[in-house]
């Protein structure tokens, strides 16, 4: 089975290539995912030169004058690019005979969206109250996915991994975020809801009245805010159309147009750099990242909710992702199995794992995950991060693999 061990730039530069590398291959693992381009974040860093580390929106390598040279949207270069940290980790790794897959932050970057506000999603009030969400409708937004992915394909890597190639969730936009209004899942879900120009002429554009979804929504949720009780209950397309009427339903599932055709062009404008494309689907992520425990509904079901069409996509990508966020076993084959259903047997079917907190106590149960997921039908293990898990929770990972 294949695998891989997500890895930072700055676990590599704060500990030394070589080092990294010993440690990565000691655990069995067939290649690194090493983040190309990334996003805003503060992590406990407990192996690091720095025990608290700080990182930024932004690329590991100078942006090619070719492809972002007559574009809007140019992507934030980190430090240290100049050095050129993944041409030596491609060297290194080939040399090992480690694969290299380069993971990509895409449509999610505080940066860009706080420098360009109108390339970010606007809802059903007409904020702009998500600036790191740019949104997959604009013209700009798709020039820039298209032209980040060509230029990390160019690093050499194996494969081009694609996180936040879709919408985002309300709940995953900004720093220090407050709501001290009661609003329920369907409130969230609809006042993330992007009513955008281009969001609204796509979705107008396939026969969807998108003036009136967007009046039902603002309705909606500005009752809420005004003090009307929130629904309650998982988000399904039963249950909103209930809420809040079939425009609104309606209206959510177009925007997999923007979706899928934005990947269509993604895919292929890898695959013509030399490299293939891995699309990591969000939604498990959106279910269990805090806890580790996802709310009843499987994630490949819940994927429409960010604009994510798996028929459609297991036509268009040569590999899927699945962030399996789960602490039981059974919840991961479930999920696995159902991924496998939608994309069809011909898609490579790659599972993210975390081998420690907060869904993983111990060795037997990381185990248990591994073996779910590939008796699930999953073509690969991938383990999530090698600089924010403690040594001894990274040291479980051959054993699982050898399981």
């Amino acid at each position: 089975m294949d695998s891989s061990v997500y890895v930072y730039v700055e676990d590599v530069r704060g500990e030394g290539l070589q080092p990294v590398l010993d440690r990565v291959a000691g655990y069995g693992v067939a290649g690194v995912t090493v983040a190309a381009a990334y996003h805003r974040t503060r992590d406990v860093t407990p192996h690091g030169s720095s025990r608290v580390t700080i990182r930024r929106d932004g690329v590991h390598f100078l942006p090619p004058e070719d492809l972002f040279g007559g574009l809007r949207l140019v992507p934030p270069v980190q430090e240290g690019a100049e050095e050129e940290p993944l041409a030596a980790l491609r060297r290194a790794t080939a040399e090992r005979g480690l694969r290299l897959h380069g993971w990509t932050v895409f449509l999610h970057s505080v940066t860009l969206g706080d420098t360009h506000p109108d390339v970010t999603v606007r809802n059903c009030f007409g904020d702009r109250g998500s600036l790191a969400d740019l949104c997959p409708s604009h013209p700009d937004v798709r020039l820039y996915a298209v032209a980040l992915a060509r230029a990390v394909a160019r690093q050499g890597v194996d494969s081009v991994v694609a996180e936040g190639l879709h919408f985002g969730a309300f709940g995953h936009g900004y720093h220090h975020e407050r709501s001290f209004v009661a609003l329920g899942p369907m409130d969230l879900f609809l006042i993330g809801l992007c009513f955008c120009d281009f969001c609204l002429r796509r979705a107008a554009d396939l026969g969807v009245n998108a003036g009136a979804a967007r009046q039902e929504c603002a309705r909606i949720v500005g009752g809420v805010l005004d003090g009307d009780p929130p629904a309650e209950g998982e988000v399904t397309r039963a249950a909103l159309t209930a809420y809040a009427g079939p425009e609104v339903v309606a209206y959510a599932r177009a925007r997999s147009e923007a979706v899928t055709s934005l990947v269509s062009e993604v895919a292929t404008a890898v695959a013509d750099e030399g490299s293939r494309l891995v699309f990591l689907d969000g939604t498990g992520s959106v279910k269990g990242y805090a806890d580790g425990l996802p709310s009843p509904i499987l994630a490949a079901h819940d994927a429409w909710q960010l604009g994510v069409d798996l028929v459609a996509l297991g036509d268009l990508v040569p590999s899927l992702g699945v962030l399996a966020y789960a602490r039981d076993a059974a919840r991961v084959a479930d999920d696995v199995s159902s991924y496998r259903r939608s994309t069809g047997k011909e898609r490579e079917l790659r599972v993210v794992l975390r081998p420690g907190p907060p869904d993983t106590d111990s060795a037997d149960r990381l185990v248990a995950k591994v073996r779910a997921a590939r008796a699930a039908g999953a073509d690969a293990v991938d383990f999530y991060a090698y600089g924010l898990m403690p040594y001894p929770i990274l040291d479980r990972i051959p054993g699982a693999l050898s399981s």
